[in-house]
């Protein structure tokens, strides 16, 4: 939830936001999704194959639209990455 708000700060803000504070949440969120697909990817991981194999998917996924926003001066690009985040931890809590 954290790094979703912190992407959505950026997002509500982002004519008054620096390049520095776009790209502190941006790498927040990459370090994060590594953190998350390499600890659910991992051969100790207890994850079905197929759970493993989306989490991996979806990473790849969040880690392009995370360099299309960093590549484009369009904030709504980042509404997706504020979804899947809010979903993830979402499906974490319960």
């Amino acid at each position: 939830m954290k790094a979703a708000a912190r992407l959505q700060l950026i997002k509500d803000e982002w004519a008054n936001s620096s390049l520095a504070e776009k790209d502190d949440a941006l790498v927040y969120n990459r370090k994060l999704w590594t953190i998350l697909v390499t600890s659910a990817t991992s051969p100790e991981s207890e994850l079905p194959q197929d759970i493993k194999n989306n989490i991996a998917s979806l990473g790849v996924f969040v880690f392009k639209q995370t360099m299309t926003v960093m590549t484009t001066d369009d904030e709504n690009k980042l509404d997706t990455l504020i979804s899947i985040n809010r979903s993830i931890a979402e499906g974490l809590r319960s």
